[in-house]
């Protein structure tokens, strides 16, 4: 016990992970995974105008529920910000919705859902069911007293998965968290294994430059992370049967830039700790927990608070799941992804840039 007690207070690393690790996951865990659907995006087409459509609009505004994005009547418009995920309802109002309320006539408006996250999809049906519920009750009161006939109706419609079929959102999520694993474990081995069994100082005599030995190390592992990539999409299709009407080009450019980053993750935290050990429990800790609570593979990034949302920006799971979930579901392409792109690319110079300038060509 005195020996390994000794053994534990002379290495400050492994006693530094011992505290830091628990604590940095309760945090991480404890702001990330919550399973509560709020400030849903929401989109109204307002064909009336009148009172009373705007009366049942505030149902919704005034609900912590539902962040109204826009009021538009342009069907264009209107699409394009459910298939970019801008919103993710869209109540439509039709124009003759006031009279008919008026004159004691049930009244029907369009919902329409995004179902590519089917659990959130189940809960928003529900929210916008209980605001007009609200609504329908205080017409009973207010307009036509107490009646059988519901007032205002809705016409309820799913787009990009229709079925609400889970694994249409969880095995292209899952494509997002494997590659950030096991790309990242591997390049995490890369150089502390060497310098545990000593072959590294082979480098540090060598004429090999800093960045001849990133690319050496960098290009098979991408390999290997590419193979898995087409693996996972080829079962995802033909074992799975996950719905694809997207770009595989797009899909497989964001694959591309996307394992060249969580590699050099990996690389980086390679290149600063000591050991094999400590390399493998902070990759696990850098990458696969943020990308678990942050990336909205189980919590969607707009219903985390402001911090969540900031922290889900710093980590390239989250530009990638984009990418992914759109091109799987809603067909999206280039033009609606080249921010996503843009951003994982700005991710791999800079990571990059760090194992290039602490990976120092030295003996000792």
């Amino acid at each position: 016990m005195v020996k390994e007690t000794r053994e534990l207070l002379r290495d400050p690393v492994y006693l530094g992970l011992s505290f830091v690790i628990p604590l940095v996951m309760i945090l991480l865990f404890g702001f990330g995974l919550s399973l509560d659907v709020k400030n849903l995006p929401l989109v109204f087409a307002d064909h009336d105008r009148s009172p009373y459509s705007r009366d049942y609009i505030d149902g919704y505004v005034h609900s912590e529920y539902f962040n109204l994005i826009a009021v538009d009547t342009d069907p264009a418009r209107l699409e394009r910000l459910l298939r970019s995920g801008t919103a993710r309802v869209i109540i439509d109002i039709p124009p003759d919705f006031g009279r008919q309320i008026a004159s004691g006539q049930p009244t029907e408006v369009g919902v329409t859902i995004d179902g590519s996250f089917p659990t959130r999809a189940g809960v928003i049906n529900g929210y916008v069911a209980a605001v007009n519920a609200l609504y329908n009750q205080r017409l009973l009161q207010q307009v036509r007293g107490e009646g059988t006939v519901l007032p205002v109706q809705m016409d309820l419609s799913v787009w990009y998965n229709p079925s609400l079929e889970s694994k249409n959102a969880i095995v292209p999520g899952l494509l997002v968290l494997i590659l950030m694993l096991f790309p990242a474990i591997l390049g995490a081995l890369l150089v502390v294994r060497e310098k545990e069994s000593g072959t590294i100082f082979n480098f540090y005599a060598s004429p090999v430059r800093r960045g001849e030995i990133i690319l050496g190390k960098l290009l098979p592992y991408l390999a290997v992370a590419l193979l898995d990539y087409l693996l996972i999409f080829v079962l995802s299709l033909l074992v799975f049967r996950v719905r694809f009407v997207g770009s595989v080009f797009v899909l497989s450019l964001g694959a591309l830039l996307y394992s060249v980053c969580t590699i050099g993750i990996g690389l980086l935290i390679s290149i600063l700790t000591r050991s094999q050990l400590a390399a493998m429990l902070v990759t696990f800790l850098a990458t696969v927990t943020p990308a678990f609570n942050y990336s909205g593979f189980i919590t969607p990034v707009g219903a985390m608070d402001r911090l969540g949302q900031w922290i889900a920006q710093l980590i390239p799971a989250t530009h990638f799941m984009s990418v992914v979930r759109g091109s799987y579901l809603k067909g999206l392409g280039l033009d609606f992804y080249w921010p996503q792109l843009a951003a994982l690319a700005v991710y791999t110079v800079v990571v990059y840039a760090l194992c290039w300038a602490f990976l120092k060509k030295r003996i000792g």
